[in-house]
């Protein structure tokens, strides 16, 4: 067998000749809104939000089994942050104000969904356990009505 000298395959190739190499991935939508999708994973900031009509969003949340947590990290922010109680989320997400929009971006689920999501900042009052003080709490809630149009997806809920 002769010896081979240098790269045998095209990944060594591109990586020797640096070279940049981009990846395409197919995901699933999982989000009302769809248009321009990326291609790549990471973070991809969508212009010209708000994407959904925050009364719509409102309208849907106003029902617990309409609300649901798109991540495992939202699903564990939500047990650490509302003790599992997603009514409380419910309740966040109708005390949102048009003027707490932050921006709106394609967020993954980590299996292969995304949804186009708009993000706000809430403030509210709230008492501190055992403490009896009420401090204003200033939580970020990034969110997308489902592909059916039945669903807010919460993709992110979590203090600052």
């Amino acid at each position: 067998m002769p010896k081979q000298h240098g790269p045998t395959n095209l990944a060594q190739k591109a990586l020797n000749t640096n070279s940049k190499i981009t990846i395409m991935v197919n995901f699933t939508i999982l989000s009302e809104y769809s248009l321009q999708p990326p291609t790549e994973i990471g973070r991809f900031k969508i212009s010209n939000g708000p994407l959904y009509d925050l009364v719509r969003v409102q309208d849907l949340a106003r029902s617990v089994d309409r609300v649901k947590a798109l991540t495992k990290k939202c699903r564990n922010d939500v047990d650490k942050f509302f003790a599992g109680d997603y009514e409380e989320v419910a309740e966040l997400i109708r005390g949102v104000k048009a003027h707490d929009f932050i921006d709106s971006e394609w967020c993954e689920n980590g299996t292969g969904g995304i949804a186009a999501c708009d993000a706000y900042m809430v403030r509210r009052l709230e008492e501190l356990p055992g403490i009896g003080r009420i401090l204003t709490v200033v939580y970020f809630v990034k969110f997308a009505i489902s592909k059916a149009g039945t669903l807010v997806l919460v993709v992110s809920c979590h203090t600052s």
